[in-house]
């Protein structure tokens, strides 16, 4: 199989080219179609070693995770249409043809699922492989943004949190699963949520049809790409809130053991991708309804920054992924805490 130095740049253009519409990357530039709605852009960084890895990542899932996390961004910004994406492609020159096929495969076969094509962009040798993610979307009658949170605001998630980061730790034989009772469903179910995250645009999609007629379009908002708490955290920050969360709350997956640990990766493990918003109550009560496996967290309060139990006591955990902390075993160091 051919590497990136024996093909040379003008021939492995031209394959990228294939995953993209005909004639797409002919130009340097892309051209969007006028549309009236607002265009919401966000960029993410992926690096080996880092971000994926061989020994957990296949290429095909590495492409995924890198449009799911873009995507998952749009979601909990509001974005209803994803017009698609710009790939900057960094990686040695041995770096074998077939592994980057295999990450514009799953970049294709993710844009095909969740919408948007491939735009554009650029490749270039280096010393370690890197993928940098532009996605362009259009924005929704809803602007979910963290400093939309008010007091009184219902804390709400769209799912259950914690299997990524038990797919990793399965993935890297961190944890054996006849000593944790984890059953081989929950097992399936987290391999695959960490290697196919899901953007939720279904539950965003959801969000926009319950509306109750009598409310504004206004909601706080973000993913928990970072970890759940990190998210609530975040939401905070920006709205000059505080939060007081429901230990019985914690919005653990079917078959999920107890015990410390399994509770810290449930808040804090990252790479979840759910949304996480903060609602008027009769909002969060009609959501609640209309999204099957959604969970009420907490309310918002006035006390600025502070997150509480309801028993009072304070809520602590990992601030979110720091990029600038790692460690060279494939993917995001944990957290003192022992997350990702």
């Amino acid at each position: 199989m051919s590497t990136l130095a024996e093909l040379g740049e003008a021939e492995l253009l031209q394959r990228l080219a294939l995953f993209a519409p005909p004639g797409q990357l002919e130009d340097d530039t892309a051209c969007l179609a006028p549309d009236p709605r607002s265009l919401i852009v966000n960029t993410d960084v992926l690096v080996d070693g880092i971000h994926f890895s061989d020994n957990t990542t296949s290429a095909e899932d590495a492409g995924w995770r890198a449009v799911a996390a873009n995507l998952s961004d749009l979601a909990a910004s509001g974005v209803t249409s994803v017009d698609g994406i710009t790939v900057g492609l960094v990686a040695p020159g041995d770096t074998r043809w077939d592994w980057v096929e295999g990450v514009y495969s799953g970049i294709s076969s993710a844009l095909k699922q969740f919408g948007g094509v491939l735009l554009g962009g650029d490749c270039s040798a280096g010393t370690n492989r890197l993928l940098a993610i532009t996605a362009l979307g259009r924005l929704g009658p809803l602007q979910l943004l963290r400093s939309g949170a008010e007091p009184g605001d219902v804390v709400v998630t769209s799912g259950a949190h914690g299997l990524s980061r038990l797919g990793l730790a399965l993935l890297r034989q961190e944890v054996d699963p006849a000593s944790a009772a984890l059953n081989q469903a929950l097992q399936e179910r987290a391999i695959q949520q960490h290697r196919r995250p899901v953007p939720r645009f279904d539950a965003l999609n959801s969000l926009l049809r319950c509306k109750p007629a009598n409310l504004p379009w206004r909601a706080g908002g973000t993913d928990s790409s970072d970890g759940l708490i990190a998210a609530v955290q975040g939401l905070c920050r920006a709205s000059g809130c505080g939060a007081v969360l429901q230990h019985s709350a914690i919005p653990r997956p079917n078959g999920w053991p107890q015990g410390e640990r399994w509770d810290h990766w449930c808040l804090s493990g990252g790479e979840d991708f759910e949304l996480v918003l903060t609602l008027p109550p009769a909002w969060a009560k009609a959501w609640q309804i209309a999204m099957p496996g959604s969970h009420c967290l907490g309310r918002m309060t006035e006390e600025a920054d502070r997150m509480i139990w309801s028993d009072g006591s304070t809520v602590s955990g990992s601030s979110g992924f720091d990029h600038f902390q790692t460690e060279t075993s494939g993917q995001k160091k944990p957290s003192p805490q022992g997350g990702l």
